[in-house]
């Protein structure tokens, strides 16, 4: 009996991805390797978070790195460092801001998403700027860069600016804005792994901070993220989650992550504190990066496309049509898309995702597509057992 039947639950076939939900991406043996290594010993954590910042600053581009807990936590950290940055009374009000200080972020209403809690828990007010225009029928315009300078005022902390191929303006031209300005720029790319050069590229725009997450593409630890760039403020992000019970006298972080000669006494615990990372984690995380970095995951791409073209091959005569989807950056896995003729199955996509989960063994495909009436199977966690189940399992719910 496993550990998840031990505690009355059956492990299910993941066909959706490094969805948090189920948990997050498979950690390859080396970093579970990794993982059990770091928990035999202990050390210092702010040192480990030096070392880490090394590793992650050589592969980004960027001044300095932070381990944090997911990349939800690294936009909490990031949006606390810009608000309080090193002065101590300001780190002990957050998130209570109450006009003492600069607090809005602007923000694009259309990168507006349920994720900006995030900031917003730091104590950050959200100032939007520009229009769902094309969304609403009512026009043919995004946001535009003078929109951001415009809205810019005393008030104005910093800029929240959510990364995606699409997102408009470009992240250049709002990075120029804001610097302009002397306000830095806070970029939320937690999915926008692969492909591997947004490692370098996004930091590259001068984008003051910048959020990934560690437990998708990169294949860490789920409860992981990354944020990376400026190095005043990622170590002004590490002291709002570090554990600060010590003595200022025998406190010694290391001086390239937090310079402790520009405090005169030692910061309370922060606001980011329930954010924690482990050793574990950490030492976990940087084996993933290193891997993901060296293109090590681009090798199980072929195979998880066969296995998908066995599913569709199991699927012909089946109510749907099924298409292959290769990753538009060439690294990222296929995707299977499965569109379904309710009308000839007599039941909607929603009906067959629901008796997937509930059957047996349960299976749980992508769901973002069903109103278009499609299923769609992430292959990430699948092995040729796996897919094989699967497949028996499509057949059963898409055969009337």
């Amino acid at each position: 009996m496993g550990v998840y039947e031990e505690l009355g639950l059956t492990p299910i076939i993941n066909a959706s991805g490094a969805v948090t939900r189920l948990g997050g991406a498979p950690m390859p043996a080396e970093v579970l390797a990794a993982f059990h290594e770091a928990a035999g010993q202990c050390v210092p954590l702010e040192r480990l978070q030096a070392a880490a910042s090394r590793v992650i600053a050589e592969v980004t581009g960027a001044e300095a790195g932070l381990v944090t807990a997911g990349a939800a936590a690294a936009l909490t950290l990031g949006a606390a460092a810009i608000l309080s940055g090193n002065d101590l009374r300001r780190m002990e009000l957050l998130p209570h801001c109450d006009g003492l200080f600069p607090d809005e972020f602007v923000v694009a209403r259309e990168q507006r998403n349920g994720y900006d809690h995030a900031v917003r828990a730091a104590g950050a007010k959200l100032v939007e700027v520009g229009f769902h225009e094309i969304v609403a029928n009512a026009g043919v315009r995004r946001v535009e860069a003078w929109e951001f300078e415009a809205a810019f005022c005393p008030r104005t902390a910093g800029v929240l600016y959510v990364f995606s191929p699409d997102s408009q303006p470009p992240l250049a031209e709002v990075v120029a804005k804001a610097h302009a300005r002397e306000l830095p720029v806070l970029v939320d790319a937690a999915g926008e792994l692969p492909p591997r050069a947004n490692l370098k590229s996004i930091i590259a725009t001068g984008a003051d901070l910048v959020a990934f997450s560690g437990g998708k593409a990169i294949r860490g630890p789920q409860a992981t993220g990354i944020l990376c760039g400026r190095r005043d403020l990622v170590g002004a992000a590490a002291l709002q989650f570090l554990d600060m019970d010590d003595h200022f006298e025998l406190w010694d972080p290391p001086t390239e992550f937090i310079d402790k000669s520009r405090f005169a006494g030692l910061p309370r615990h922060g606001i980011g504190r329930g954010g924690k990372v482990s050793k574990e984690q950490i030492v976990a995380l940087l084996a993933a990066l290193r891997m993901f970095a060296a293109g090590a995951f681009n090798q199980d791409i072929e195979s998880h496309r066969r296995r998908l073209r066995r599913i569709i091959e199991r699927l012909v005569g089946a109510t749907a049509k099924c298409t292959l989807v290769d990753s538009r950056y060439g690294e990222g896995l296929p995707l299977l898309e499965v569109a379904i003729d309710e009308a000839a199955l007599g039941r909607t996509a929603f009906d067959v995702c629901r008796r997937l989960r509930d059957g047996s063994p349960p299976c749980y495909v992508g769901h973002g597509q069903l109103r278009a009436a499609k299923l769609v199977v992430n292959p990430l966690h699948l092995d040729d057992e796996r897919a094989e189940k699967l497949a028996k399992r499509l057949c059963e719910e898409l055969t009337p």
